[in-house]
């Protein structure tokens, strides 16, 4: 009897649990009310503090911070290419990750650990806002705001000693908000050396994580504790002041860094063609590298001679010399009136070998066309020394992103310096009868300009300009013109005062660096940027 009430009290407890369960699931179906109030849909604007305050995490960055903009147009794109990019994110994710945990695994004893299931799910991540900031320096800053509440399936399987162990990864949410840069901004494709990337705030992570087929977030502890880790490994490695960089670009070609000196002797010319009214001209040389935005260097003129001779020396800084080459142009000096061109011709500085000087004679051409039947002409002909010095590892300016500041070149004077000023651009520039704006430098009575830019209120010159200083400018100031001239209206109006800064050049001389925007006196709204660097031999 034992028995038989033991399978008795058995089967009858299982029927009782399954009816149980039949008449829940029954009750819950069938029984909920019908009578369900729809509800109330109201404007923000009509809605109580309470309400307000528990829908502001859910206000979109844009709307709460004026400063943020909105990027749907970037949600959209995203949304649409998110099919090709899951694709092509996760082979490049496979592609770097499977080396290394080939490389890693024999450590560990295991036979293999590979993706079987890699896939970023079909919902794409949201920006919800983007933050641009304006600098003055060569740098583009975004904050974006980023939401993703994906459904991924990532499964990783690993192998070792006969058995099979599998990591699911789903449900993953990621909140974050990122610091982006790009610098240095250079005039290559894609125009960035670097990409810096930084968080602004901890990440808020949340995923779920099955272990062999078993939830394991669901082990009481387990959910928080992993939650802690994940913040703070990701805090300790990517939060700002600390970075994440990528390199784009080599920085020593991007920034088209100095690697050498071109020392280059102007002897003598022959043969000259007579220019002047009187039968004589008056020669001097003009020298210039080619991608250079410096102003180029010039001989001494020599007056009423037909072979003159200089035996001037000018040392020149050479960035890329496989495509560099040194213009020497000719010119006949005219004391009212423009120059005349007598000649010119190139060295390309890849035909020079380094350390060795190479003496020249090279005929002088109208221009630089093979096609040019004028270019047969006897015009005479233009001897110089050249010389190409590469930088040893010593002299060769850092790379370092600290190094902003580059050495002064070779003959610069002991406890003194090389100034160099870049003008950068304008801003909100107008002047009274026109506006083609150029900016004046003067230093010391030294007299230096840049070039004109035509009907522009926002111009962009980025010329730089260098004098070479016995001892530091402490005292010293620099006069910032910006003016405007025009031919058309050159009897009436010649020229136009857009405004002037003085710059105090103390600043300069212990900070190595400063880049600022200066408002222009006697200008309404105009503005105008300048770099300045000092740069010695130490």
């Amino acid at each position: 009897m034992g028995i038989v009430s033991t399978i008795a009290g058995f089967l009858g407890f299982g029927m009782g649990i399954s009816f149980g369960l039949l008449a829940g699931y029954y009750l819950f179906i069938y029984f909920q009310s019908t009578h369900v109030k729809i509800p109330v849909i109201r404007p923000l604007v009509e809605q109580d503090s309470e309400t307000l305050q528990s829908l502001l995490q859910e206000i979109p960055i844009w709307v709460k911070n004026p400063d943020h903009d909105r990027i749907d147009w970037l949600n959209k794109f995203i949304e649409t290419m998110w099919p090709f990019l899951d694709k092509a994110i996760c082979k490049q994710v496979k592609t770097i990750v499977d080396p290394i945990i080939a490389e890693q695994i024999p450590k560990y004893k295991v036979d293999s650990v590979q993706f079987e299931v890699l896939s970023l799910g079909c919902l794409p991540p949201a920006f919800t806002g983007m933050k641009v900031y304006s600098t003055e320096e060569k740098e583009l800053i975004m904050e974006p705001t980023l939401k993703w509440a994906g459904n991924p399936n990532i499964l990783v399987a690993a192998k070792a000693f006969g058995l099979k162990a599998t990591v699911q990864v789903v449900d993953l949410q990621v909140f974050a908000s990122p610091r982006i840069t790009l610098k240095p901004l250079v005039p290559s494709f894609p125009c960035f050396a670097k990409i810096l990337v930084s968080l602004m705030k901890k990440p808020h992570v949340d995923f779920g994580l099955k272990l062999l087929g078993a939830d394991a977030m669901s082990i009481p502890g387990l959910y928080s504790f992993v939650q802690e880790i994940i913040k703070d490994q990701v805090a300790n490695m990517y939060l700002w002041p600390k970075v994440l960089e990528v390199q784009i670009m080599d920085p020593a070609k991007a920034m088209q860094k100095p690697v050498g000196i071109l020392n280059v002797k102007v002897v003598r010319a022959t043969k000259l063609k007579k220019k002047d009214l009187l039968g004589a001209s008056d020669p001097y040389v003009k020298l210039k590298l080619t991608e250079e935005k410096l102003p180029s260097k010039k001989t001494t003129v020599k007056h009423k001679n037909l072979n003159p001779e200089w035996n001037e020396e000018f040392n020149l800084v050479v960035k890329d010399p496989e495509s560099q080459t040194l213009e020497l142009m000719v010119y006949d000096w005219e004391q009212v009136g423009k120059h005349e061109k007598m000649g010119m011709n190139v060295i390309h500085i890849k035909d020079l070998a380094p350390e060795e000087t190479k003496v020249l004679t090279l005929d002088l051409l109208k221009n630089m066309d093979p096609k040019d039947t004028q270019n047969d002409k006897s015009r005479g002909q233009l001897v110089v020394e050249a010389m190409y010095k590469p930088f040893s590892d010593a002299d060769r300016p850092d790379d370092s992103e600290d190094s902003e500041v580059q050495k002064a070149p070779e003959g610069t004077p002991d406890g003194g310096g090389l100034l160099v000023v870049i003008v950068h651009e304008g801003k909100d520039l107008e002047g009274k009868h026109h506006t083609n704006p150029s900016v004046r430098l003067l230093f010391r009575g030294e007299e230096k300009r840049t070039k004109v830019v035509k009907k522009n209120r926002d111009p962009r010159w980025n010329e730089e300009f260098q004098f070479m200083l016995e001892e530091p400018p402490t005292d010293d100031r620099i006069h910032v013109e910006v003016v405007s001239t025009s031919k058309r209206m050159g009897l009436l109006y010649p020229k136009d005062t857009l405004g002037y800064v003085d710059i105090s050049l103390a600043d300069v001389i212990s900070n190595k660096r400063i880049n600022e925007r200066y408002h222009l006196i006697d200008s309404k709204n105009g503005t105008v940027q300048i770099e300045l660097q000092w740069r010695t031999s130490t």
